[in-house]
């Protein structure tokens, strides 16, 4: 079929696939990607041809399915584009996660059987506390689903509370995005404000800044504890947008790592460390367990999050690189864990990873399908994955956080 079909017509959604979407099929087998279909419904769509596929628009459920819901924060109403699985109960989601992120690693990365769980349980309310956000008539909001548009918000469901505060309180005069962090466990709360922070009004707490004063050199940061450790963060430093679910992703880690980490001595490569997370958490448990002669290596590309790192990890034995992982020259290690953004990995840094010789490579994707390539290219460089663990950092969205430990063959 090519450019739209407008005649409505009834598939059934079978499953979500990256990007949010539900594998549906058409009776004569040919697949259609329809937006806010739940798995298992059937669905009356119109199709249009779009970025080289079928994609269908809803006109009617005709049969929903048993885990659809009324979605709590009314704002989905409106038509706010934050929690595009805001119908689906939650504890569906996180069964859709698993078998989204199964099928990503069985078709993209040739795992044929891939051994992929559901990680900690993690409260699917009141929990970010990074939000960046659009703003439109002075007013704090999030865009709208497949538009630029702007739905102000006058709360948020899934904002931590003293987050939630900063959009119910603030005003942000002209201001084109604000992005508001807060310490869960200090309180400690910032807002960057683009282009400037003139005219901004929010509680006398708040460390405001404009991302014209960051640009020319001005520093701000809040703290935050995760893993036993104090962080800081600067505004324009990447740190999970949640911080019990960081403190998730490191147990999960180090689970993986635990029998590596054990021996008396080894070095650990963390690969777009951003602040320091994970370097920090292994190397001080490491420590902690009479296991003081492990070293790290560090590498990131963001001079903020090197700053930030070079206070965070002052404590440890541990080499900051600033520069991209793809680029350097890798050393020998025992243990490597990576971050990378939402485009993983890729090649060239499948490559310079692979190259470590490390014996465990334990890695964090923010795609089940770069998590899916990315396993592809380690496989065919001599990596054997052993077990995925889905991490929910972000319910009611299709964003899904997976955690693989891979082993060096032979």
């Amino acid at each position: 079929m090519t450019g739209s079909d407008r005649e409505p017509q009834v598939v059934r959604a079978e499953r979500l696939v990256a990007g949010g979407a539900a594998l549906s099929r058409r009776d004569d087998g040919q697949i259609v990607l329809v937006d806010d279909a739940l798995p298992g419904e059937l669905v009356e769509v119109t199709v249009d041809r779009r970025h080289g596929a079928d994609r269908g628009t809803v006109v009617r459920i005709v049969e929903p399915s048993p885990d659809r819901i009324s979605a709590r924060c009314p704002h989905v109403a409106d038509g706010c584009g934050g929690c595009d699985l805001a119908a689906l109960a939650h504890a569906a989601q996180v069964d859709a996660k698993v078998e989204l992120v199964a099928d990503s690693l069985r078709r993209l990365g040739r795992w044929r059987e891939p051994v992929v769980h559901a990680g900690p349980a993690l409260d699917p309310w009141g929990f970010r506390t990074t939000l960046r956000l659009a703003v439109t008539n002075g007013r704090a909001g999030l865009r709208r689903s497949a538009s630029n548009d702007v739905v102000e918000l006058d709360r948020c469901l899934v904002a931590h509370p003293r987050l939630d505060e900063l959009i119910v309180e603030g005003r942000f005069a002209s201001a084109s995005y604000v992005t508001l962090r807060v310490g869960a466990a200090t309180g400690e709360r910032l807002a960057l404000v683009a282009p400037g922070r003139e005219g901004v009004s929010l509680p006398d707490d708040v460390r405001v800044v404009g991302a014209d004063e960051v640009a020319a050199g001005s520093a701000a940061w809040i703290h935050d504890d995760v893993a036993g450790r104090r962080w800081q963060i600067s505004a324009r430093s990447f740190f999970q947008t949640r911080t019990d679910g960081a403190a998730a992703l490191v147990d999960v880690v180090r689970a993986m790592a635990a029998d590596v980490l054990d021996r008396e001595s080894g070095v650990l490569l963390d690969a777009y460390s951003g602040v320091g997370l994970f370097a920090g958490a292994l190397l001080d448990g490491a420590r902690s367990r009479g296991r003081a002669r492990w070293r790290g290596v560090t590498v990131e590309n963001d001079p903020s999050s090197v700053a930030d790192a070079r206070v965070n990890l002052a404590d440890l034995d541990v080499r900051i690189v600033e520069g991209s992982v793809e680029r350097m020259r890798a050393p020998r290690v025992d243990l490597v864990v990576a971050d990378p953004s939402r485009a993983g990995l890729g090649t060239d840094a499948a490559a310079v990873v692979a190259s470590t010789r490390a014996e465990r490579i334990v890695l964090v994707s923010c795609d089940p399908a770069a998590a899916g390539r990315d396993i592809g290219l380690l496989k065919s460089r001599g990596y054997r994955p052993v077990e995925s663990i889905v991490v929910d950092l972000f319910p009611h969205t299709h964003h899904t956080e997976v955690v693989t430990r891979f082993d060096r063959a032979g």
